[in-house]
């Protein structure tokens, strides 16, 4: 049973919930109401409850002051919070404190026991697992006798004969020698203490129905699976060992399984099982791998893979990201597709690495080439993919931003050139292109809209009209062709007043009449 306390300054409500609910019904014990904080801490103080309801608005000390307070002492303490106000600030100051149950007044009696049997829920799995811990702290303490552990690591070590292994028949009181059996490896991954290694193989000798030997090999824990085991049934339960470690502890694993052979050659088992671990490099951590899995390619020929470091740098150069990243995902998928020697695999992404960062300055390129052990290091093709992928963006980004700067100061010169040369009837996209700059018309053309976001030639009109405008407005006698003559229409004024209607409703002549009276 579960102990509750009800905090409420309404004594309606705390008298209310204390009678219309059925505590020993949802496993728990009502000890007492309190008016408000001030009052409930005291008796929290002395009773411990296991759960609290309150109310959040109450003198004194109200309820998240008090969920603050008791969170600092007793964080074990579960809160179940009520509030007539319907304002998010509070919920989420409640969460700040670990509290899940936010519940708004009126609510009923099914509500507050909903709410109070998934803490009671809570609570029990945490004891559950708590329990299951320290059992499993105690099992260490008794492990398997030390003579079968050290017989099992010996023959994965040692080539062992007929007559060695007679001698350990009675010890293990079963005939080890006529039974056939299969390596099954445990491998941790991320970040785990000595225990867990203890912790797993506990687990699994649990949920494995029989086996012969095991023992822990370094940072694996190795099996011995007798051949009653099929193939099906022992996927499901290494996929429950997995599962139930990862369920208590958060740390993935991977499974490599040698094929079946009789225990005399556990050597040669267990470096297929070896080899079937390496290529967690390939299928990445926490999968489970055979030797179906992996089809033990033989040795690669020269040239087996070629790929073009030039075109990723010519890539890279240009600055889209997009295109790169495609690049680098296909280059990791004929890679793993491949399943080379590992080693041969590394050494081509070294050597693509390389070609990259050598794109950079020098004091860059030292940074990144301190990538290159971490970069060896890797255990999974997946985590080299994600350093290069990461190195790759930000050199890629910097060619980007060149690029652009780049860009800018060509769009700028271009403007430039069109401010100066307005009166010029001859100025164009292509007279600015081939007599100016000495570049692809065309090319110019999209960079002047992508930069500007106008077409050159609406860009060129629009500054036109606009220096018209204030030609008009500036100087009351301007004659039309002397406007049109001066901002490159040249002799042609009729053109440049139907330009001119077209994007002001008048002509020059009616614009500056227009201007005139409404100066007057």
């Amino acid at each position: 049973m579960y102990n509750v306390l009800l905090v409420d300054d309404e004594k309606i409500i705390t008298e209310g919930m204390s009678k219309v609910i059925d505590w020993n019904s949802i496993g728990t014990n009502l000890i007492g109401t309190a008016w408000n904080g001030i009052e409930a801490f005291k008796i929290i103080e002395q009773q411990h409850p296991d759960i609290v309801i309150s109310d959040i608005k109450m003198p004194g000390m109200n309820g998240l002051e008090l969920v603050e307070k008791v969170s600092g002492r007793f964080p074990d303490i579960k809160f179940i919070l009520l509030s007539g106000f319907s304002e998010f600030d509070f919920a989420k100051q409640a969460m700040g404190f670990g509290v899940k149950h936010y519940l708004l007044k009126p609510c009923n009696e099914n509500t507050i026991m909903d709410a109070v049997s998934e803490i009671c829920l809570e609570l029990k799995q945490k004891q559950e697992r708590e329990r299951f811990v320290q059992t499993i702290k105690g099992t260490l303490e008794t492990v398997l006798p030390f003579a079968k552990e050290q017989l099992l690591k010996e023959m994965i070590t040692n080539q062992y004969d007929n007559i060695e292994l007679k001698h350990y028949q009675n010890l293990f009181e079963k005939d080890v020698l006529s039974e056939n059996v299969r390596v099954v490896l445990f491998q941790l991954e991320g970040d785990f203490q000595f225990e867990h290694i203890f912790a797993i193989k506990n687990i699994a000798e649990h949920i494995f129905d029989s086996y012969t030997l095991s023992c822990t090999v370094w940072e694996t824990v190795l099996f011995l699976i007798g051949n009653d085991f099929n193939s099906t049934k022992l996927q499901e339960q290494i996929e429950r060992i997995k599962k139930t470690f990862y369920q208590y502890y958060q740390i993935d694993t991977t499974v490599a399984i040698s094929e079946e052979g009789n225990i005399i050659t556990a050597n040669k088992l267990y470096k297929q099982a070896l080899d079937c671990l390496a290529y967690r490099f390939y299928l990445g951590e926490g999968c489970v791998i055979t030797k179906s899995d992996i089809g033990y390619q033989s040795e690669p020929s020269e040239g087996v893979f070629f790929y073009d470091d030039q075109q990723f740098v010519r890539l890279v150069k240009s600055g889209s990201w997009y295109a790169v990243n495609d690049e680098i995902g296909s280059f990791f998928r004929q890679l793993t597709d491949l399943r080379l020697d590992i080693d041969t695999t590394k050494s081509y992404v070294i050597q693509l690495f390389n070609s990259m960062v050598r794109l950079c300055e020098p004091e860059e390129m030292s940074r990144y080439l301190k990538e290159l052990p971490v970069l060896l290091e890797m255990d999974t093709i997946h985590n080299m993919k994600v350093l290069f992928e990461s190195v790759a963006r930000r050199i890629t980004n910097n060619y980007y931003q060149q690029t652009k700067n780049k860009h800018s100061a060509i769009i700028n010169k271009v403007i430039e050139i069109i401010e100066k040369q307005i009166g010029n009837q001859n100025l164009s996209l292509h007279w600015v292109a081939n007599e100016m700059l000495y570049m692809n018309a065309d090319y110019l053309g999209k960079l002047f809209k992508k930069e500007t976001g106008e077409k050159f030639s609406n860009y060129l009109t629009r500054l036109r009209i606009e220096t018209a405008i204030k030609l008009i407005e500036g100087e009351t006698d301007v004659k039309v062709f002397e406007i049109a003559e001066k901002i490159g229409f040249g002799e042609n004024p009729q053109y440049f007043s139907q330009v001119f209607k077209k994007h002001t409703g008048y002509t020059p002549s009616e614009y500056k009449r227009e201007s005139v009276q409404g100066l007057s």
